[in-house]
């Protein structure tokens, strides 16, 4: 068990291989003490980053709404269009996620941008190519009942059917609604998908460990052991006729969550995410995007 002295002695030699603060998960894997044995002695890991002389590294910034609305608007301005969740990915600065968690999901973006614009003359052209959902409404077709009424003069049986026929084939020529306003305070789901067990994509981490227990087996992989620190899952897989071979994942919803969550570039073998959105991913380290693999298992299904 470390004494405070020892603990920040060691973060301290840390640092100096590093070139800066060792985040958390850093110090934990380079000196191999626990964390429960640091907050046994310190409340927070920064209070003990600083009682060893050091400024605590923040590697992930917290960005306001207005900075997230503004890159949004700057993603139109770019394409000349409202970007779908893979256009924002690839084109704007902050995870298509951060988005969706701080405005009430994807859908939810264009009034909230709106809202953040209105008035403000250096958006005007961007405000122009994000639809009203007002206007939209006002340009829908009048209601059921105007467009179907009509001098009746007999009421019977037959007006009656007459009616409702005349109804239903007015509600299948409206037009579909594309979005709704998102509920406050109600969980969202990502896309459908057409898999047996899991009925929607992943939207986070927990969504990727799930899928990646379920499809494993046909991956070719036997789970040893799941841990809540790095690296995540301790695997083995077949490398030849009876032999096998451990291999360390880390699980991440996006592969370049690995890089922003300071995670040391030894000890993983193998990122499982849903999305791969890191081209510079050190070749050493295996990617399993399993939003591509699905495809191909349902395929092999099939």
């Amino acid at each position: 068990m470390p004494n405070k002295q020892h603990l920040v002695t060691s973060i301290a030699a840390v640092a100096r291989r590093l070139g800066r603060a060792p985040s958390l998960l850093e110090f934990v894997t380079g000196a191999r003490i626990p964390k429960n044995s640091i907050f046994r002695l310190f409340p927070r890991w920064n209070d003990a980053v600083r009682a060893a002389g050091l400024q605590p590294h923040r590697l992930y910034l917290r960005p306001e709404d207005h900075e997230l609305l503004a890159d949004w608007g700057e993603t139109v301005r770019k394409l000349r269009a409202v970007p779908s969740r893979r256009a924002y990915d690839l084109n704007g600065k902050h995870y298509p996620i951060t988005l969706e968690k701080r405005f009430g999901g994807w859908p939810a973006l264009p009034q909230a941008f709106r809202d953040f614009a209105k008035g403000k003359r250096e958006w005007a052209d961007v405000l122009a190519l994000v639809p009203d959902p007002a206007v939209g409404a006002r340009d829908t077709p009048p209601a059921l009942s105007q467009q179907t009424a009509a001098p009746h003069t007999i009421v019977g049986a037959r007006d009656t059917r007459a009616r409702l026929t005349n109804e239903r084939s007015v509600s299948t020529i409206l037009p579909r609604q594309l979005q709704h306003a998102a509920l406050q305070e109600r969980r969202t789901y990502g896309e459908p998908m057409d898999f047996p067990t899991l009925r929607h994509e992943p939207v986070n981490e927990q969504g990727v460990v799930l899928l990646f227990g379920m499809i494993a087996k046909d991956l070719g992989y036997v789970v040893e052991s799941v841990q809540a620190g790095f690296p995540d899952c301790e695997v083995k897989r077949q490398i030849a006729p009876k032999r096998w071979q451990r291999v360390n994942l880390e699980f991440e919803f996006e592969s370049r969550n690995f890089r922003d969550h300071g995670h040391p570039l030894t000890g993983c073998d193998v990122i499982v995410c849903w999305h791969h959105n890191w081209p510079a991913c050190p070749a050493h380290i295996e990617v399993l995007e399993l939003s591509t693999l699905i495809k191909s298992l349902r395929r092999s299904q099939d």
